[in-house]
């Protein structure tokens, strides 16, 4: 099984922002022990603080992949391009956020993205990718 993870933007700054939101633990330490929890899948990771490199990285991944995570941070509520880019392939994608969106300011309460995705994982911190690797791969 190949999962491509997809994150937007500031999760580059995962470990180091807003740690009573998101953790102390960066992507480039929690990648690594992903990957040594499940070794049978091979699982890519993506990051970008641009929408459209998003909507680009969906499109390759469609057929590519057998499953998308995708965490795409503040354009959740704002990016209709990624919406139906998500809609407009036929891969997988599992909407993830760390943080409880809908318990938070009333802006993140709306995603734009959870109409198109094959479902949702929120407010279980960096284990929402957890959360969405075994949801993929209860699909299989």
């Amino acid at each position: 099984m190949k999962i491509l993870i997809i994150n937007g933007p500031n999760l580059n700054l995962q470990g180091r922002r807003e740690q009573g939101v998101y953790g102390s633990e960066s992507f480039g330490e929690f990648v690594p022990k992903l990957r040594s929890e499940y070794p049978d899948i091979s699982l890519d990771y993506f990051q970008s603080n641009i929408e459209g490199e998003i909507v680009d990285a969906l499109q390759r991944a469609d057929g590519a992949y057998d499953g998308v995570l995708l965490n795409a941070g503040g354009y959740t509520h704002t990016s209709v391009a990624i919406r139906d880019a998500v809609a407009a392939i036929a891969t997988p994608v599992i909407e993830i956020h760390i943080s409880n969106i809908g318990a938070r300011e009333e802006f993140r309460h709306t995603s734009l993205l959870a109409a198109a995705a094959t479902g949702s994982i929120i407010g279980f911190g960096l284990n929402s990718y957890r959360l969405g690797v075994e949801a993929l791969l209860l699909r299989k």
